[in-house]
């Protein structure tokens, strides 16, 4: 029986600012469902990352339909769900949890939402060598994604040697051997030199982290730059990056079709993501407006 009634959430850390009740709640609105989201901040609670396992149990006893997982939590809450969905398991990682039947399900739509991002905003750009520069929790849903969508090689740069190899590996695990490589920061003018395009998977260019994550003189005409920050919609490296002539992809994307896919999830109905893309253009610049 198809419910018009529904309450989720967001666990994670720092979450203030998070877009997620808004265009949930919009497109809910639309559809002319009754949908609560509720911000779940660890730091407001005072509670550590490890916490999410009983914030899990809580919102399952509470009668909540789901919830969404971010940063610090999309590793540590593996062990306090009763089943993984294939793309979570194999990543190793999971954003979105829904409740049925008394049982936590564990799904990644980071997957799924960079993928339909990346097909609709460069479709036909050339995916032999891809240099993906972060190998964290956003970083290795992107690589998944740009690898299922075909990638010849990705080649995963990180300040922290051990993640980009780890990554590296896992990748290699599930998609054959030779497609993923690790690389040191200080590779980069040789990498960039010889690739196809760029995956920008690091905080660098939001708000609080400011700059370009490298050299605004390895950017060329010819390399694409896909960008996974949305806040700001327009980052120093994709504002550099276009006036030297490069194809540009902004985090808009991956943060709609990311929370359609929950959506769908959570309530079995299908969201109208060219809606939720134009909430996305008008809540961020709403955001970034001066006051």
């Amino acid at each position: 029986m198809t419910k018009d009634s529904y309450l989720v959430g967001l666990i994670g850390s720092g979450i203030g600012p998070s877009l997620s009740p808004a265009l949930h709640e919009r497109e809910a609105d639309r559809q002319g469902l009754r949908y609560l989201y509720r911000l779940i901040d660890i730091d407001v609670l005072g509670a550590a990352p490890d916490a999410v396992g009983d914030l899990v149990r809580a919102a399952r006893d509470l009668g909540f339909d789901g919830l969404n997982i971010t940063h610090p939590c999309k590793q540590l809450v593996i062990p306090h769900l009763d089943a993984l969905a294939p793309q979570a398991e194999a990543l190793g990682a999971v954003n979105t949890v829904v409740f049925e039947d008394g049982r936590a399900v564990g799904h990644n739509t980071d997957v799924t939402g960079f993928a339909a991002s990346f097909a609709r905003g460069l479709p036909d750009v050339p995916l032999e060598r891809v240099v993906q520069l972060g190998a964290g929790g956003a970083g290795a849903a992107v690589a998944h994604a740009t690898l299922t969508l075909g990638a010849g090689r990705v080649t995963v740069v990180d300040a922290l040697p051990d993640r980009a190899t780890d990554l590296a590996a896992s990748l290699n695990h599930h998609f054959g051997a030779g497609r993923a490589a690790a690389a040191t920061p200080d590779r980069l003018p040789e990498l960039l030199a010889h690739a196809d395009g760029t995956v920008h998977a690091t905080p660098t260019g939001m708000a609080a982290h400011p700059g370009l994550p490298f050299a605004a003189g390895l950017l060329r005409p010819g390399l694409w730059i896909a960008e996974v920050v949305y806040r700001p919609l327009e980052t120093e490296l994709l504002r550099t990056a276009r006036a030297v002539g490069c194809a540009t992809l902004d985090g808009a994307g991956m943060a709609v079709f990311q929370a359609a896919d929950a959506f769908r999830l959570f309530t079995g109905r299908e969201p109208d993501s060219a809606r939720m893309l134009a909430d996305i253009a008008e809540l961020a610049g709403a955001v970034a407006a001066p006051k």
